[in-house]
C-alpha cells in the first residue's frame, strides 16, 4: 500500500508536472543593455523526471514540422527488451522555432488517450531550442500495445509569421528490476466516445482527468479578466471571470474544479516575460483529476453512461475551451462484478457574486465559491469499502481599468480544496492559485507590464491518524518588462527582468531552484536543498 501511495503522491507533487530545461543554466554576469535578436533558450525552474538506474529502451512516437492544422498521424509499437511492467515511462519532447510566430497550443494522444497538452514558446528571430519531460508511467495500459499517434500544435505560417515547430517527441521505458519495482498503475485508461463511457464490471477506483484550457485566441484565453455587458471593457461575459471545470455522470453532479489561470508565453500582453522562463504549467498542462468512485456501482451495471464536462460562466455559444478527458480505472482482481450504491450527495448553492463601480478607473470585484460532497461504497473481494470526496471552491478578484485599457489590473487568489476518504486512509489536498499583475501604456508608447504568479499545494495523505505522506509545493513566477508598442520589432527597445522559484518539500524530500533573468540572459541559477 505504501509503494502506491508514494506512486500517488510522486504524481501529485512532481509527475503530473513536467520539466523545461533539466539541467543548469549557464549564468552570464553581464546582460544585454536591452533585448537584442537571440536571448537563452527557454528554461523553468521545476524539478527533473526521477529516472531509476536501470535498463532502458527508447521508442519516438512523433517526428514532424507544424505549419498549418494538419495533424501529425502515426503509429506506437511497445519497446522491445524492457518487458511490458516498467518502472518508469517518460515523455520528452523537443522542439526548435526560428522568425517569428505567436504562441501555440498542441496536444499529443496514443490510442485516443491524451498524454501531453502543451503550448509553445515565443522565438527569437535567430531561433530556440526548448525541451518538456513529463512522467506518463500512468497511462502503461495504453502503452503496453500497438497504437495510433495523433500530435498537432496548429500554426499559421506566411510572409509575417515564419516560425515552423520542429518537433521531436520521444517515449524512455525503464524497465522493473530488482533497483525499481514495477510502478502501480491504472487497470485500464479508457477515453470517453463522445459523450459515452463503458468501464469494467469490476471496477473499485475509478478518476477522470480532464486537460481543461481556455484558449484559442478570443477572450477565454483571458477569462479571468472577463467583465459582465455593462461595463466598459473588451472581454464581456454576462457572469463575469468566474469559471469552474464540472463534470456530470448520467447528468448528476460527479465533481467540480477551479481552473489553473495560465498565462501563455505571449500573455499579458508582453511576450517579453515569457521568452526565457514561462509561467507556471504553460509548456505542460496538468489535467484536473475528479474521483468518481462513489459513482463506481453505478457505472458497473455493464452499461454506457453518459460523461459531460463543461465550464461554467462561458458565455453561452462562445467557444473557447477544450477538455479532453481520459478516465483511469482500477480493478477488482478477486471480483467479476463489483456492487455498491451511491449513498451520499450534497450541494452548496453556489456562489457568484460580481459588483462593478465605475469611475476613472473602473472596478470590478468579484466572489465565487461552490462546494460538492458525494459519497458510496463499494462491496469488493476484500470487503466493503466507502469512499467520500469532498471538494470546495473559492474565487476572489479585484480588476482595475482605465478608459481604453491603458491601465488594466488584476488581483486575483482562487482555492481548491479537496478531501478523498476511501477505507481508513484519507488524503486532503490544499491548491491555491494566485495573480497579480498590472499592464500600462504611458508616454511614448512605453508599454510596462508587472505580474506575479503562484502555484501552491499542500498534500498530505494518512491512514488511522497517522501521516504517512506529505508534499508541500510552491511555485512562484515574477516578471517585469518594458517595450515601445506599434513600432517594428526591432524598434522596440525592450528590457525585462523575470525570475522564478520552485519549491517541493516533502517526506519524500526537498527540492529548490532559483531562476533570474535579465534582457534574456539568465543571471541567476541556485539550487538550495
Amino acid at each position: 500500500m505504501r509503494r502506491q501511495i508514494m506512486s500517488m503522491l510522486a504524481g501529485l507533487a512532481l509527475a503530473a508536472g513536467s520539466l523545461l530545461g533539466a539541467g543548469p543554466a549557464a549564468a552570464a554576469t553581464e546582460p544585454p543593455a536591452e533585448f537584442g535578436t537571440d536571448w537563452h533558450d527557454p528554461v523553468t525552474a521545476a524539478p527533473p523526471v526521477a529516472r531509476p538506474d536501470t535498463k532502458s529502451c527508447q521508442v519516438t512516437l512523433a517526428e514532424a514540422q507544424f505549419r498549418d492544422f494538419t495533424p501529425y498521424k502515426g503509429s506506437y509499437a511497445p519497446p522491445k527488451g524492457c518487458g511490458t511492467s516498467w518502472s518508469k515511462v517518460v515523455l520528452r519532447l523537443e522542439g526548435s522555432v526560428k522568425g517569428r510566430q505567436f504562441d501555440r497550443l498542441g496536444y499529443l494522444t496514443v490510442g485516443g488517450v491524451e498524454i501531453l497538452r502543451t503550448s509553445t514558446p515565443e522565438p527569437s528571430p535567430d531561433g530556440i531550442a526548448w525541451s518538456v519531460e513529463k512522467d506518463v508511467t500512468r497511462y502503461s495500459d495504453t502503452l503496453r500495445s500497438a497504437q495510433p499517434v495523433e500530435m498537432l500544435i496548429g500554426n499559421v505560417v506566411n510572409e509575417t509569421y515564419t516560425g515552423i515547430f520542429d518537433v521531436k517527441v520521444t517515449l524512455t521505458f525503464y524497465a522493473a528490476g530488482r533497483a525499481a519495482k514495477a510502478a502501480v498503475t491504472p487497470d485500464k485508461v479508457l477515453t470517453v466516445d463522445g459523450t459515452s463511457l463503458s468501464t469494467p464490471r469490476n471496477s473499485e477506483r475509478i478518476v477522470a482527468e480532464v486537460y481543461a484550457t481556455g484558449s484559442g485566441g478570443g477572450c477565454e484565453e483571458y477569462w479571468y479578466l472577463t467583465v459582465p455587458d455593462s461595463a466598459p471593457y473588451s472581454c464581456k461575459a454576462a457572469g463575469g471571470p468566474y469559471r469552474e471545470v464540472q463534470i456530470k455522470v448520467d447528468g448528476q453532479l460527479a465533481g467540480i474544479a477551479a481552473p489553473f489561470p495560465t498565462v501563455w508565453t505571449g500573455g499579458w500582453s508582453n511576450p517579453f516575460l515569457w521568452y526565457v522562463i514561462p509561467g507556471p504549467r504553460a509548456f505542460d498542462i496538468k489535467p484536473i483529476q475528479y474521483d468518481l468512485t462513489p459513482f463506481a456501482a453505478r457505472l458497473n451495471d455493464g452499461r454506457p453512461h453518459r460523461i459531460e464536462v463543461s465550464v461554467v460562466g462561458v458565455p453561452e455559444g462562445q467557444t473557447g475551451w477544450s477538455t479532453p478527458t481520459n478516465v483511469l480505472v482500477w480493478q477488482d482482481e478477486g471480483s467479476a462484478v463489483v456492487t455498491g450504491a451511491l449513498t451520499r450527495h450534497e450541494e452548496s448553492a453556489p456562489v457568484n457574486s460580481v459588483t462593478y463601480t465605475p469611475g476613472s478607473e473602473h472596478r470590478l470585484d468579484t466572489k465565487g465559491a461552490h462546494g460538492l460532497t458525494v459519497g458510496g461504497y463499494l462491496e469488493t473481494s476484500h470487503g466493503r469499502v466507502a469512499t467520500t470526496v469532498s471538494r470546495t471552491l473559492a474565487n476572489t478578484s479585484v480588476h482595475r481599468w482605465t478608459e481604453g485599457e491603458n491601465l488594466d489590473a488584476l488581483q486575483g487568489t482562487w482555492n481548491d480544496d479537496e478531501s478523498v476518504t476511501s477505507g481508513r486512509q484519507v488524503t486532503l489536498t490544499r491548491r491555491t492559485y494566485t495573480m497579480d499583475g498590472i499592464t500600462t501604456l504611458g508616454e511614448g508608447d512605453r508599454l510596462r507590464t508587472v505580474l506575479t504568479l503562484g502555484d501552491k499545494a499542500d498534500t498530505v495523505v494518512a491512514r488511522g491518524g497517522e501521516r504517512l505522506l506529505w508534499s508541500r509545493l510552491d511555485d512562484a513566477y515574477t516578471g517585469d518588462a518594458t517595450y515601445t508598442a506599434n513600432v517594428p520589432r526591432d524598434q522596440r527597445h525592450a528590457v525585462g527582468t523575470t525570475a522564478e522559484r520552485y519549491r517541493l518539500r516533502g517526506s519524500e524530500g526537498c527540492y529548490d531552484r532559483s531562476l533570474r533573468t535579465v534582457q534574456g540572459t539568465v543571471t541567476e541559477d541556485r539550487r538550495s536543498c
